[in-house]
């Protein structure tokens, strides 16, 4: 129980424990003067039903917020419910469009990827025929030195030919 509960429950008893001890000069009629007349009325339950009134005035104005601020804490959670959605497709939204960056990205680098390699094949095969062409030059020179060596050994054992390893 809160501590605004328990007071208002011991003050209720306190009043009523009051009248319940003085009933009978709770019930003394009395000459009462209301302003414009003077009627005759017993004071303490005047009184009593006036604190009646009163604290029934009280509990509807705390029924009265309490509905209100139940309403407005609905209110306030269907709004939050509601930005809620809208922040998630929101996020949705930015994740599909970093998806689809990506991918563009990836199709733009997968396109770069594929000249690169066609260029790099290009060069390949490029070097691959300088090489066979040097290659062959080289064996060319190497077959032009030998022969000449040949022809010079000839010339040099006037038509003795040297003994070959076979």
């Amino acid at each position: 129980m809160q501590i605004r509960t328990l007071l208002f429950v011991i003050i209720l008893a306190a009043i009523a424990t009051l009248a319940a001890l003085n009933w009978t000069t709770f019930n003394t009629p009395t000459d009462l003067w209301l302003g414009v007349a003077t009627v005759q009325a017993p004071l303490g339950l005047v009184m009593l039903g006036l604190t009646a009134l009163l604290a029934a005035f009280f509990l509807a104005l705390f029924i009265q917020l309490q509905s209100y601020s139940l309403l407005e804490s609905r209110r306030h959670t269907k709004e939050l419910q509601v930005q809620r959605e809208r922040a998630d497709q929101a996020e949705a939204s930015r994740y599909t469009e970093l998806r689809q960056f990506v991918e563009l990205e990836m199709r733009a680098i997968d396109k770069q990827n594929l000249e690169l390699r066609g260029t790099v094949l290009d060069r390949l095969d490029r070097l691959d025929t300088g090489i066979a062409t040097a290659i062959e030059q080289s064996g060319n020179t190497v077959a032009a030195h030998i022969g000449e060596l040949e022809d010079r050994l000839e010339r040099g054992n006037n038509g003795i030919t040297p003994n070959r390893l076979a």
